[in-house]
């Protein structure tokens, strides 16, 4: 008899376990649609904002009387380089092949003409920076300082090559594409008359006149003297430059008129692998 009713009350008990587990499920099925529910009419759906399209800067015509860059005198109103002691490698510059405007900024104020040539050299020049339609080169014949191109009227020329001095360990590195080939002591300017510093390029081959510079051509770079009074008269109006010397008592040692002197050896390496539009950053 009392077996029996505990058998009943644990049926009860078991049958309502039951129930209530079913309500469970159906409230937990009721909370959690797996369904969307329709959106409401005149809801708006969520969107991604729209793109802005970046529009190229218009290029201003040149006006009269614009000058032209030239060997000398130094043009005006470039900004200055932003990262003159950038020693990342310039990998690309490029060849005018008409004379172009060269500007202050993306679309800003025409500053001069930049020719194909410079005294017969073809110029290249390299790229620093680009922008929506425009591409900073260094300009040559000033130090540190900077033009914008619209993006015509140009050819591209790939650099491999760059070079690093170290003034204040008289060390000069030549790198192709970003592996150190060679390296080499060598003399730079003398106190009153320093290799300027920051970023330049090489302008060009030349012929150098007199027996000093041990037979070899010359490197011209985009750089000028920082004190061109202080130079020897006849290079105030020169370019500083790359180029070998007649003996090696100099080497190691501040003593040129802002050029760099080079063992022979590594001069002729230097002319027979850089290219025109070489990086040259000049550090302390």
């Amino acid at each position: 008899m009392h077996r029996v009713r505990l058998i009943s009350a644990s049926l009860l008990v078991l049958a309502l376990i039951i129930l209530a587990a079913s309500r469970a499920g159906i409230e937990g099925r009721d909370a959690t649609p797996q369904h969307p529910s329709p959106r409401t009419p005149g809801s708006a759906l969520p969107h991604a904002a729209p793109e802005v399209a970046e529009t190229t800067p218009p290029a201003v015509a040149a006006p009269a009387g614009l000058p032209v860059i030239a060997y000398w005198p130094a043009p005006r109103g470039f900004p200055a380089d932003p990262t003159p002691r950038s020693t990342a490698a310039l990998t690309a510059g490029l060849h005018p092949t008409t004379r172009l405007v060269l500007y202050d900024s993306p679309g800003g104020k025409p500053r001069a003409f930049l020719p194909p040539t410079i005294g017969g050299v073809p110029v290249v020049v390299p790229i620093v920076e680009r922008s929506t339609g425009w591409v900073a080169v260094l300009v040559p014949s000033v130090d540190r300082r900077v033009g914008w191109l619209p993006a015509t009227g140009w050819v591209r020329r790939p650099l491999r090559d760059q070079l690093i001095l170290r003034r204040r360990t008289h060390e000069l590195s030549w790198l192709r594409d970003g592996v150190r080939k060679a390296r080499w002591t060598v003399a730079v300017g003398a106190a009153a008359t320093p290799t300027p510093l920051g970023r330049t390029f090489v302008l060009g081959r030349t012929v150098p006149r007199g027996a000093v510079y041990g037979g070899l051509d010359a490197l011209a770079l985009g750089s000028v003297p920082e004190q061109p009074r202080s130079v020897s008269p006849g290079l105030s109006r020169a370019h500083t430059g790359i180029h070998s010397w007649y003996n090696n008592d100099s080497f190691g040692r501040n003593t040129s008129n802002g050029c760099i002197r080079v063992p022979r050896t590594g001069q002729r390496a230097l002319l027979k692998n850089i290219a025109p539009g070489t990086s040259l950053t000049v550090l302390d």
